[in-house]
């Protein structure tokens, strides 16, 4: 989407951005002088037929005014209530082919979400329909698929072996004027707690990326994908200030076998309250260390349970690979399949410890709010985890409804009934049964909170 603003840090602002693409080495053009030039272009020429501009059409309800839902004007006014309008939405991006023979093109998810068409236009002039094969909004990438011949696809580097310093090149569809390449450098690594994604471990790069590139290459001096440009810190929201942001290469492949094989991610849970060690905790617990992760709870019956974690142990990598925060434990949990293993060294009391987990799936349970109470009529309620923190989530709410009417919405996390904490179904039904009277809900919605009254 061409200017979805997410996060705000004091004057700047991060945006998605919806950016819209052999192996080559480059040559040295011979000048005037006899002098060699230094040019990139031998290796663009060979890049840019793989990236391609995305185009999305869809329609959108335009919400009634608040007035409309207020029980007072539907009495007086019932059968006088107009239809939500529809308006049609269009939307600019960027996608890369990675596999010429299927057609499959990568992308992020929000340059596709909720599209009803979808149209990828070639290097070459040549336009194409593309259909999505699976998507997964808490990582951003999306895998759309596309009858065509004579595509070409980018070659994959390991984006483990990158270093900051190493040059880039960006090639997108910038503010739809369709495709443009830029360079730059590779800035920072690991970059996480954005508030971007659900999973972050993004590549900066100074190499210029703006509204419309979401989606697009970013590439080595070999002319190899090494990331997916995915989002920019604009000052004021508008333009480019020289950092971007590109999902590493290795984490999207992950993602896009998932989404090739079964149309979605099926992430494996290991069950765990996790949260930073910090200095003060370092201390408590006795430790000489200045990263990790604590455990302050495991989740009962979970896989983390059973391979003998503990609240308290300090984790301090997993499958070999160093843990520094919760953010990077949970990229890497995240990252990883039902069933699959994991070896997760721990510090216990001042000792070493080698476990071994084996993932599962994460569990969940729905109930119908008027199977709770009444006055809940109309909500869908479902018990869930992530990361193993367990939650209550309205994921539905019918309009008109009881619920609609107490202010519930979709989305809304429950946090406590009449001030009495409940993370799952069977807790909310205990203190429902003590609520005759009224209920005193606490509820997350969006960044915020609030108490809703239900009499």
């Amino acid at each position: 989407m061409l200017n979805r603003i997410l996060v705000s840090f004091s004057r700047a602002t991060i945006l998605i951005i919806s950016l819209a693409g052999g192996v080559a080495q480059a040559t040295l053009p011979v000048a005037v002088d006899g002098s060699e030039l230094p040019s990139l272009a031998p290796m663009v020429d060979k890049t840019v037929p793989a990236v391609v501009n995305i185009a999305t059409r869809s329609h959108i309800s335009a919400q009634n005014h608040p007035m409309m839902n207020d029980p007072l004007f539907q009495y007086f006014f019932r059968g006088m209530q107009p239809q939500p309008q529809r308006r049609e939405a269009r939307s600019l991006g960027s996608g890369v082919v990675i596999d010429a023979k299927e057609g499959y093109i990568v992308t992020n998810h929000h340059v596709v979400d909720g599209a009803e068409e979808i149209t990828i236009t070639l290097h070459n002039g040549e336009q194409y329909d593309a259909k999505v094969v699976g998507s997964d909004p808490e990582a951003d990438v999306a895998v759309i698929k596309v009858d065509a011949k004579d595509l070409t696809a980018l070659p994959f580097a390991d984006s483990e072996k990158l270093r900051v310093g190493d040059f880039v090149v960006a090639i997108g569809n910038p503010f739809g004027l369709g495709q443009t390449v830029t360079s730059g450098i590779v800035s920072a690594l690991g970059r996480t707690g954005l508030g971007i994604e659900g999973y972050e471990n993004f590549i900066q790069t100074d190499a210029s990326i703006n509204p419309g590139n979401s989606g697009g290459a970013l590439v080595n001096l070999r002319g190899e994908l090494i990331g997916m440009n995915t989002a920019i810190i604009a000052a004021g929201g508008n333009g480019n200030v020289g950092i971007g942001f590109a999902i590493p290469i290795n984490m999207v492949r992950q993602i896009v076998d998932q989404l090739i094989e079964f149309g979605e991610v099926h992430r494996g849970m290991l069950g765990v309250v996790m949260q930073n060690l910090t200095p003060d905790l370092a201390k408590a617990f006795g430790l000489d260390m200045h990263q990790g992760v604590v455990i302050s709870q495991v989740i009962e019956k979970s896989a983390a349970e059973k391979a003998g974690l503990k609240a308290g142990d300090v984790v301090v990598s997993l499958n070999g690979v160093a843990i520094k925060n919760a953010s990077s434990m949970r990229n890497i949990v995240g990252l990883l399949r039902v069933g699959d293993s994991m070896d997760i060294k721990v510090i216990r009391d001042n000792k070493k410890l080698s476990l071994k987990a084996k993932l599962q799936e994460a569990d969940s349970q729905t109930v119908a709010g008027n199977n709770l109470n009444e006055r809940l009529a109309g909500a869908t309620i479902e018990q869930s985890q992530k990361d193993g923190d367990v939650f209550l989530e309205v994921t539905a709410v019918e309009r008109g409804s009881p619920a609609w009417n107490a202010r519930l919405r979709e989305g809304d996390i429950i946090l406590s009934v009449n001030r009495k904490s409940v993370k799952s179904i069977d807790e909310l039904r205990k203190v429902l049964k003590n609520s005759d009277k009224q209920m005193l809900l606490n509820v997350q919605r969006g960044k915020t909170a609030l108490f809703i009254l239900i009499q």
